[in-house]
């Protein structure tokens, strides 16, 4: 990891805290608290979870072929036949993502951060750098714990403090 203080080292550790946030106030939910949404048409607590943590576990094996089987079977949590998680399977699942993550990133030189990765044609980009995944990654998990806490909220549970 980047020295205490740096901007990098910052982002980290509030990236970090914003998951705990959202651990926090998933953690105690029931199954039938998960498939709450915040409109019919729209993903449940659950749906949105796990496509958090597909997101990670594809971006980091399947772009640059990070994670071990655990991690790697994480990438289909979000699919349509997926089973639905419950919250002690979720943090978990978070907890696992987010320590291969940093695990990762705590290794890459400078130079490392600069590595590309090439995408399927017609997709924007085409060309992907670790730094490109990484702050896709934050931005993600931002918009989605949004909408986790406004749902939350919406049905009268403990959203967290964001």
């Amino acid at each position: 990891m980047p020295e205490n203080g740096s901007t990098l080292a910052v982002f980290y550790e509030n990236w970090l805290n914003y998951q705990n946030l959202i651990i926090k106030a998933i953690a105690p939910l029931t199954s039938e608290q998960l498939t709450q949404r915040a409109d019919p048409r729209l993903r449940s607590i659950d749906i949105i979870l796990r496509h958090v943590i597909g997101a990670r576990a594809r971006w980091f094996h399947q772009m640059m072929g990070i994670g071990d089987e655990e991690f790697i079977s994480m990438g289909g949590w979000d699919r349509r036949d997926a089973p639905e998680r419950s919250a002690a399977e979720l943090v978990h699942g978070l907890e696992k993502t987010w320590s291969v993550m940093y695990e990762a990133i705590s290794r890459w030189t400078e130079e490392d951060w600069h590595i590309t990765y090439q995408n399927d044609p017609g997709d924007e980009p085409e060309t992907f750098t670790r730094q490109w995944i990484i702050w896709h990654l934050i931005e993600h998990d931002i918009h989605h714990g949004g909408e986790v806490s406004l749902t939350l909220g919406m049905h009268g549970l403990q959203a967290p403090d964001l």
